[in-house]
């Protein structure tokens, strides 16, 4: 601990030559170091792989697993506030944390978004709406929630899962002995989700601080494929009410939760323009990538002045931008695009984003690239065009 911080009515402040301590060491780690290292900050991060895109970044890192105390209390030592990069991480490591170090996020909005049950009744607490969902406990649980909902539906297990794993799209009730069986096992606990007949999937990201100022992100409009996400548009294609009623429920989230950093709100806009809040995520989130280079503030920078309690910066978008994400097998094909390439494409401004992992998997996030443009459909044209991603834009074009 430096001491380079000042407490005051509105809280302790963590300034610039302050270390940050990261549970995780990911591309949002990775990402959030960069940001924050241009405003004077170092970094520390507790990671169980090697070599973290985060280490990259030039953080500290201490090599262990997530739920290694030991290994935590020495981030603790050498860090003067922790945070976490994604919410897969120990929540009673964090808990730990809590008591013995400053984590201004505590553990209780960890705890609440691991657990999808958990979850769904704070959004429901704050008097916002989420599809109808039932526990399940049992094959005959499953049975009777599904010929209550009907078909499609969704089984998930209430934890664990991100990117399409841990779920099971029930198409017919024939399929629920498959689907439990598929799930629950080593008694995990499972969700049934009413299928939500939706128009379009946005989110909104809010960052909140300990001296309470909210802020908002401009909605975002994303485009899933195989439950991945492939596309983030900005602004959103969604009428102004829709806009601003979804960004007034991230904020009310944010205040009813209590928390501090960046709360992820994702959501379903059906036919009529209602809106169903789909998951949290307590952290950076991949649809707020597009914010780098397209708002006066990005999300990374937000989250630090967050939890180090610097004034919010503002949020206002710079210029309509569309964010693609790299997987494995984009890595290969966009960067000999790229070789090939003696300009600028004509009125996009493309902005790459590696993350520094060693292998490139199919499926797996290896970067994203902002497509910044005079409107989205130009950047949308260029997506098409390149053929990198023809797969995914079958799903769109």
């Amino acid at each position: 601990m430096n001491g380079n911080d000042r407490t005051g009515g509105q809280g302790k402040v963590i300034l610039p030559g302050s270390t940050i301590g990261v549970l995780g060491g990911g591309q949002l780690g990775r990402m959030l170091a960069l940001a924050g290292t241009h405003m004077g900050y170092r970094f520390a991060t507790l990671e169980p792989s090697p070599d973290s895109p985060m280490q990259q970044a030039g953080a500290r890192q201490i090599t262990a697993s997530y739920g290694d105390e030991e290994a935590a209390r020495e981030l603790a030592r050498i860090s003067d506030v922790i945070t976490y990069e994604f919410e897969n991480v120990s929540s009673g490591v964090a808990e730990m944390l809590a008591r013995e170090s400053y984590v201004p996020q505590g553990s209780t909005l960890l705890h609440t978004t691991q657990h999808r049950l958990r979850e769904k009744r704070a959004i429901e607490a704050a008097g916002v709406p989420v599809a109808p969902y039932a526990p399940v406990g049992s094959l005959a649980e499953l049975e009777a929630a599904v010929a209550r909902f009907g078909t499609p539906c969704v089984l998930k297990t209430v934890s664990g899962g991100y990117d399409g794993k841990g779920q099971w799209v029930l198409r017919s009730p024939d399929e629920c002995e498959a689907a439990y069986a598929a799930l629950c096992q080593s008694g995990v606990e499972l969700v049934l989700e009413q299928f939500i007949s939706f128009r379009q999937e946005i989110s909104a990201i809010a960052a909140r601080s300990p001296r309470g100022e909210v802020k908002v992100f401009p909605v975002a409009e994303n485009i899933h494929v195989g439950n991945i996400l492939h596309l983030s548009i900005v602004p959103a294609r969604i009428p102004a009410e829709v806009r601003q009623r979804a960004e007034e429920l991230a904020a009310r989230l944010a205040e009813s939760l209590d928390m501090v950093g960046l709360l992820a709100v994702e959501m379903f806009v059906t036919e009529s323009g209602e809106l169903y809040v789909n998951e949290l995520a307590p952290r950076p989130h991949n649809s707020g990538h597009y914010t780098m280079e397209a708002c006066a503030t990005s999300q990374f920078e937000q989250h630090v002045r967050a939890v180090c309690n610097l004034p919010l910066g503002p949020v206002e978008l710079l210029s309509p931008v569309v964010m693609v994400n790299v997987l494995g097998e984009h890595q290969v094909p966009l960067l000999d695009w790229l070789a090939a390439q003696e300009k600028e494409p004509e009125g996009v401004a493309l902005k790459l984003h590696l993350y520094g992992k060693a292998e490139a998997k199919a499926r797996r996030k290896m970067g994203h690239v902002n497509l910044l443009a005079a409107d989205t459909a130009q950047a949308l044209a260029w997506v098409r065009e390149t053929g990198i991603w023809a797969e995914e834009c079958k799903a769109w074009s």
